[in-house]
């Protein structure tokens, strides 16, 4: 009898991780996996240098050599591509700890203080939400200057309403748990139950956001940078790589190749994002 349950069991624990872990996720998973390890140890995964190359290889089309081809210079894609993975990831990093700190504290003091501090912070939050994100970033990144810590900065500012909004929603509802209200009877101080009770429950719906926004924060930086708004050649982020190869439309491969990377990318985090939302 024990014999006949294994395969059973065995089924039942098979499904139960398919349910937990859907292929489409592991597969995401692996994607971003990579990506962080072309963004930490690019050196690791091609022997090619990104900002040199050899004139007569220049538009060969992709091959065991040159996996994503080569471009005007001869230089080799697939290193631009993986090299420039840090500076794409780096930037959608710093702008996500910027829109997450800065408008995860504005949500934080708005909801649980209410009064003035409520009122006063909610109307700047409705002027930034405003303005379109791809707008305001632009607005900000023109004001600094032009170049990719400036973009991810322009990037965070735009985060900053989403991020400050969805936590204030969280902490009125977690404010009016019971386990808060008794704890102001047991003598808690405000701050106390800040920090003990409310900021950590209010903030597991904030992280499917932060890897949300962490996804559109690549392409928006990535945008930025097709626009010029980034760091001038020979720099190889993604949405420069996409804008040097719409140049040369007769050689599709070098816009193909980094917008297929930029787009695997974004679609893993937000597939990851939703399953985190689900699980949560």
């Amino acid at each position: 009898m024990t014999f006949s349950l294994n395969p059973l069991a065995a089924r039942i624990r098979t499904a139960r991780w398919s349910e937990t872990f859907p292929p489409a996720v592991l597969l995401s998973f692996l994607i971003v996996a990579l990506v962080l390890a072309w963004a930490v140890a690019p050196g690791l995964f091609t022997s090619h240098n990104p900002a040199s190359g050899v004139p007569a290889d220049k538009l060969l089309g992709p091959s065991a050599a040159h996996w994503f081809g080569t471009d005007h210079l001869g230089r080799d894609l697939y290193a631009r591509v993986v090299y420039g993975t840090a500076s794409s990831v780096t930037s959608a990093f710093i702008a996500v700890v910027i829109g997450l700190v800065v408008g995860g504290l504005m949500g934080l003091l708005a909801g649980f203080l209410g009064g003035w501090v409520d009122v006063v912070l909610a109307r700047l939050v409705d002027v930034l939400l405003a303005i379109p994100n791809f707008l305001l970033a632009v607005i900000v990144v023109t004001a600094l200057g032009f170049n990719t810590t400036n973009a991810a900065i322009a990037t965070g500012v735009s985060a900053v309403a989403v991020f400050a909004r969805v936590m204030r929603s969280e902490v009125i509802k977690t404010r009016q748990a019971a386990f808060v209200e008794a704890s102001f009877l047991l003598g808690g101080s405000r701050w106390h139950i800040l920090l003990r009770h409310v900021l950590p429950n209010a903030s597991r719906s904030v992280l499917p956001l932060a890897v949300l926004r962490f996804g559109l924060s690549i392409l928006v930086i990535a945008s930025l940078a097709f626009l010029g708004y980034g760091d001038p050649p020979p720099a190889s982020d993604w949405g420069l790589l996409i804008s040097i190869g719409k140049d040369y439309l007769k050689w599709p491969w070098l816009v193909y190749a980094p917008a297929f990377v930029t787009i695997a990318t974004v679609l893993s985090v937000n597939r990851i994002s939703r399953w985190l939302r689900k699980t949560n």
